[in-house]
């Protein structure tokens, strides 16, 4: 195949690149900058912003396959940031899927749609769409799912896949927080420990393959998300202990009782709503209720549809993750 990977700079987007070009697909990658890693792989590469509709045009000519990946991510910022990116990016996906006839689109979204404020054990994809987010990421990235899965059609294949924690080498986002918060004294968990589920890095690029190769205008995965994970529910804080060792740092200790942390995440979020202050705020509501609530899903339909399996368990990712931190020491 020819597959259109939006976002092919960052964990997932490479990731799942580098396995479509091992077994043979072209890949077009579509990212706002350059990344020379990507010319190693032979990527094709259009750089440009995705909600603009030109560089989709461009990219998308001769592609068999869309994988969308793009996309913005975090809990603080500027609603039009994240509806520009998550929102807008997405229909120019949709507009160049539909101008060049493309016939399938894997979009990339995440859990945390489903996610109303309390706790998701072992839900699986009935769970609805809530009305009212406390982050404008969950808010923008259900409005883009649920368009991408209403574009499913006789004619034109769409799913969505929500993979949860993706962690594993190569991640510049959870670990590198993760390390940095710990190193300085600043991680804390928050109330009681909540069961949670994780995807490592090789599982996630699996799920969006299969997805990939299986979708077709008919097909039992076309028009649904799926919750993906490695199926192997454990508690945040010995997750976050675990992933902390493989960086040779101690178990994090401290932990705040979860009305001071939603309290605390009101105050800052309206401290750097009013004053002209930089950056993202260290906690805000939806990130307590986030580290406070239990996150484990079931994952029977994505089996089901898609034969998705994890290959690679908990305990061998962080083996494998170890030895990647101290490759690079």
């Amino acid at each position: 195949m020819r597959v259109l990977v939006t976002g092919a700079g960052g964990f997932l987007g490479f990731a799942l690149a580098r396995a479509l070009i091992a077994r043979g697909d072209q890949v077009v990658a579509v990212n706002r900058s350059h990344y020379p890693k990507l010319d190693s792989l032979g990527a094709q590469q259009f750089q440009g912003d995705i909600a603009e509709a030109g560089v989709l045009m461009q990219a998308a000519h001769g592609c068999d396959a869309v994988a969308h990946v793009a996309a913005l991510p975090g809990h603080w910022g500027r609603y039009q940031d994240y509806y520009r990116a998550n929102v807008l990016g997405t229909e120019r996906v949709l507009e160049a899927c539909a101008a060049h006839r493309i016939q399938k689109l894997v979009y990339t979204s995440t859990p945390s749609v489903a996610h109303a404020g309390g706790d998701l054990a072992g839900v699986n994809e009935s769970a609805p769409i809530p009305s009212h987010f406390r982050a404008h990421y969950p808010a923008t990235k259900a409005i883009a799912e649920t368009a991408v899965l209403a574009a499913n059609s006789a004619f034109f294949a769409t799913c969505a896949l929500r993979p949860h924690l993706i962690w594993g080498p190569g991640d510049n986002h959870l670990l590198p927080r993760l390390i940095a918060r710990a190193r300085a004294g600043k991680l804390k968990f928050v109330g009681k420990s909540q069961l949670i589920d994780s995807i490592y890095i090789d599982n996630a690029v699996q799920a969006h393959v299969l997805a990939l190769d299986q979708l077709s205008p008919g097909a039992a995965c076309a028009g649904k998300a799926y919750f993906l994970s490695n199926d192997e529910p454990i508690l945040l804080d010995v997750m976050v202990i675990k992933l902390l060792a493989c960086a040779d740092i101690a178990a994090v200790k401290k932990r705040v009782p979860y009305p001071v942390a939603y309290a605390a995440g009101a105050l800052l979020e309206l401290a750097y709503t009013l004053l002209p202050i930089k950056g993202e705020p260290i906690m805000t509501r939806f990130l307590a209720e986030q580290l406070a609530t239990a996150h484990w899903y079931d994952i029977s339909r994505v089996k089901r549809d898609l034969g998705y399996r994890a290959t690679i368990s908990i305990a061998q990712g962080l083996e494998i993750l170890r030895a990647s931190i101290q490759a690079k020491a």
